[in-house]
This record gives C-alpha cells, structure tokens and sequence, in this order.
C-alpha cells in the first residue's frame, strides 16, 4: 500500500511540522542544497531515530540547521572570523564545524561523540520558516538511505524513505542540488572537509588568504560526507567518456555541447552552477540497466 506524506508548505501545515519536530517526530524539508531529514537536536531518541531510518553509522556527525544568524554564539564557539563568514554567506550552501559551547550531554549523538558541532543556515523559505517555528536547531542530514543519491525533490524522499518520515514538506526542486561546502573552523586556518555548493574561491577571495583542502577519507568521520562511499548512484558510473565510447544501454549525461544526444545534458550552456543542480537528480531518474555515463564536452 503506498503513502502519500507530501504536504504544501501552508502555514497550518508548518505549524504541524513544527511541533512534529518539537514531539519528536521527523520531518523532511527542502533547503536551498538538497532535502532534509530533520529532528530537534536536543531530542536524543529523535536523532537515533533519523540514523535508523537512514540506515547511518553512529559515528558519522549530522549537521545543525538555525535560521537566525545571532543565535550562532549561543550555540558554539564563535570568534569575528566566524561571524563575518556568516555574515558573508549564509543563509547559503556553507556549513561550519565549530567547537562545542557546551557538554550538553543531549547532542552528543548529532556530534557522534566529538567536541564540533556541524552547524549551517539554509537558504529557503521553508527551511528558515519551520526552524524558527520550532524554536530549536533542526539536525538534518540529507533525507535519502545511506550510501544512496542525496534528495532534490520531494518525490525523492518519499520514494527513498516511505512512510519512515512523518512529513514532507513540499518546496520544489532544489536550487543548488548538491550539498553545502563544509568548512573547519576550529584551527588557525579555514580548511574544507567537504567540496560542495560554495566554491574555494569564494571563500578565498573573502578571506583574503589561502584556503586548504582535507582530501582524505576517513572511518571516523568529523564532518558529514568524508566516509569513502557515502552519495553513491546505485548504478556503476564512468566519468569523462567520449561520445563515440557511449554505449546503447548506458544512461549518457552530458555537459556542455555535444554531437550524440544525450539522455540528459546537465546545462547545454555548460553552466557549472546549473549542472550541479540538476545532477543528483539525473542519477535517480537512470534507470539503465548498466551505467552512467558522464561526458564534460
């Protein structure tokens, strides 16, 4: 028997959200990057309740979502290089790890234990309206099974997680479609611990200095996403094939110009912005028999 658990965002409906998240409920909900599957941080059972549901290692760290800027030193340790990036870019695809302001023992299980705390402010207004309707952080790591593509509609979540999430809140397709940039800002110098929707660059030439990158993958996580195999197609994949090498029952996703057509062309204009939203989305719309072939043209 299917189950439609897709609501529009009406103000009764987000008023509904919220106190499912206030009783310990979760909620799927669209942000600016991909969908997530959200809980009261300070509900420990609500937050074990979003790694079952996912079928998540304990040990990988969720991240916060808050929708007001000043609340940030409430809830971590900030310093004037934290707040001007906030400042700067959020509400937007960029999350801070930060350390803890406190041991408060209730969020030990969003934190997988550590000392950080994962924390960002998305960028819309379904987000923005739910988390300030529910008067705490919203934990919420993307609302798909472990190791599966990242959500970026809300079909997605119901087709991944069913009747395991007790709302979806309906907000169209992702704008950005892939998600945040995690940043390190624990040490002296800001280190990326995850590529995402924000570029090096711009945070490069916000900074004024250079930006480094943790490229290694690690079993013992500190920052969502770092785990070897964590947003996998469920499909083999082949990256930068050529046209002529593209096989009949491959699902060829192209970038840019082409000769061949293409079964999806991420953006035609080759607009990397553009691509990046809408490739989650083509790895769950194939459904070919074999594989994925990605071709940057």
């Amino acid at each position: 028997m299917s189950i439609n658990n897709v609501y529009q965002p009406t103000a009764e409906n987000l008023a509904r959200a919220a106190e499912a998240i206030k009783s310990g409920k979760l909620v799927s909900f669209p942000t600016d990057t991909v969908y997530g599957l959200g809980a009261n941080v300070y509900n420990a059972q609500a937050v074990a309740n979003i790694f079952k549901a996912k079928e998540r290692p304990l040990f990988d760290p969720l991240i916060s979502h808050i929708a007001e800027i000043d609340f940030l030193p409430e809830y971590v340790e900030t310093d004037s290089r934290v707040m001007d990036l906030a400042r700067h870019f959020w509400p937007g695809p960029l999350t801070f790890v930060l350390k803890r302001k406190d041991n408060n023992p209730s969020i030990d299980l969003a934190c997988a234990g550590l000392g950080s705390l994962a924390v960002r402010m998305p960028n819309h207004p379904v987000a923005l309206a739910l988390i300030k309707q529910s008067g705490v952080p919203i934990v919420a790591p993307s609302a798909n099974k472990f190791k599966t593509v990242s959500p970026t509609t809300a079909q997605h979540v119901q087709d991944s997680l069913g009747d395991k999430v007790d709302m979806i809140l309906e907000g169209g397709a992702c704008k950005i479609g892939v998600e945040t940039t995690i940043i390190d800002l624990t040490g002296k110098q800001v280190t990326i611990l995850r590529a995402g929707g924000l570029a090096r660059e711009d945070l490069e030439d916000f900074l004024g200095e250079k930006v480094l990158i943790n490229d290694t993958s690690s079993s013992r996580p500190t920052a969502p996403g770092q785990l070897l195999k964590h947003y996998a197609p469920k499909l083999p994949l082949r990256i930068n094939v050529e046209e002529k090498d593209v096989k009949e029952d491959e699902f060829f996703i192209a970038f840019g110009t082409t000769k061949r057509q293409a079964n999806i062309n991420l953006s035609k204009k080759g607009d990397l912005c553009e691509a990046a939203a809408n490739l989650f989305a083509a790895f769950v719309r194939s459904r070919s028999q074999f594989v994925c072939c990605f071709k940057r043209g």
